[in-house]
């Protein structure tokens, strides 16, 4: 093979299409055998698990235990990878750190035999008791001993722009102290600008090199609609609603991000939002217009 130089190579990378996926939050109702054959028929190249059907916690599921190696085989089969294991550790928080231990020693063997890039950590915390420096601290300690644990190395650890960390200096206080290649960003634009009021250049200019993965979802402000969340948004279709992500998505393919673009379709929150079979499929159909 011919040796590649870097401009080359940089070229090669920027041709490189960005990787789309959705999480099971988006489809709670569908078992395994539906998510696989919905995700490869509608062109998806990866599932991040939030749960399966009434269980938020995969670990503990025949699925992932006793027959993960079918499971495994099935995903092959299917051409789909399980690019995310989202799970509900909170590493700001000082009161979980046995739990989060705990749960992560039961997701590293599971995410490492279906060969899963991306693990979804929260933030949390108590800043009524802690200041954001302190919090940073106890995740900064807490992100560290994670780390420690056998096979850990092999992942992303990713925290999501969520709860206590939307604002991206907030954030910035805990990649400057979890400074390991291992541990960077899950940037939710939807949290950043309609929470955070932040435009996306904004962020990403504090977040810098270290958005490892990427949540999309829109909204629109309209307080008074059926649908409208306790601050007046409500979910929309992608690219229907006012927030930035198209933006968002241009910038990160100007950086040549080759990370994952995961569809956030909130249903398991949301009952009252589109049925996955309709809104998966104008997702793609948004994004391949994007052209990224």
């Amino acid at each position: 093979m011919a040796f590649i130089e870097g401009q080359q190579l940089c070229q090669i990378k920027s041709r490189r299409p960005m990787k789309t996926s959705f999480t099971t939050l988006g489809c709670p109702a569908w078992d395994l055998t539906r998510i696989i054959e919905q995700g490869s028929r509608l062109g998806f190249d990866g599932v991040d698990f939030r749960g399966l059907q009434d269980d938020l916690d995969i670990t503990a599921l025949p699925a992932f235990t006793s027959a993960l190696q079918q499971t495994v085989t099935r995903f092959a089969d299917a051409g789909l990878v399980v690019n995310g294991i989202s799970t509900s550790l909170k590493v700001c928080d000082d009161t979980m750190a046995d739990a989060n231990l705990e749960e992560a020693r039961r997701t590293i063997p599971v995410a490492m035999a279906l060969g899963t890039e991306t693990i979804r950590v929260f933030g949390g915390g108590h800043p009524d008791r802690h200041s954001k420096q302190e919090m940073a601290d106890i995740g900064q300690h807490m992100m560290m001993r994670v780390l420690e644990l056998d096979g850990a190395s092999r992942f992303k650890w990713v925290f999501e722009t969520h709860d206590h960390w939307i604002s991206s200096a907030d954030c910035a206080l805990l990649l400057e102290r979890v400074t390991v290649p291992e541990f960077g960003a899950l940037w939710d634009v939807g949290h950043t600008s309609r929470v955070g009021g932040e435009a996306p250049a904004d962020t990403l200019q504090a977040l810098g090199e270290r958005v490892y993965y990427l949540h999309v979802k829109d909204a629109v402000l309209d307080p008074d609609h059926a649908q409208a969340m306790k601050d007046g948004w409500h979910y929309v279709p992608p690219g229907t609603g006012q927030l930035p992500i198209a933006e968002a998505l241009s910038l990160l393919k100007d950086r040549h991000y080759d990370g994952w673009g995961m569809f956030e379709h909130e249903k398991r929150w949301h009952d009252d939002l589109e049925e996955p079979e309709e809104i998966f499929l104008l997702f793609m159909a948004w994004f391949r217009e994007l052209q990224l």
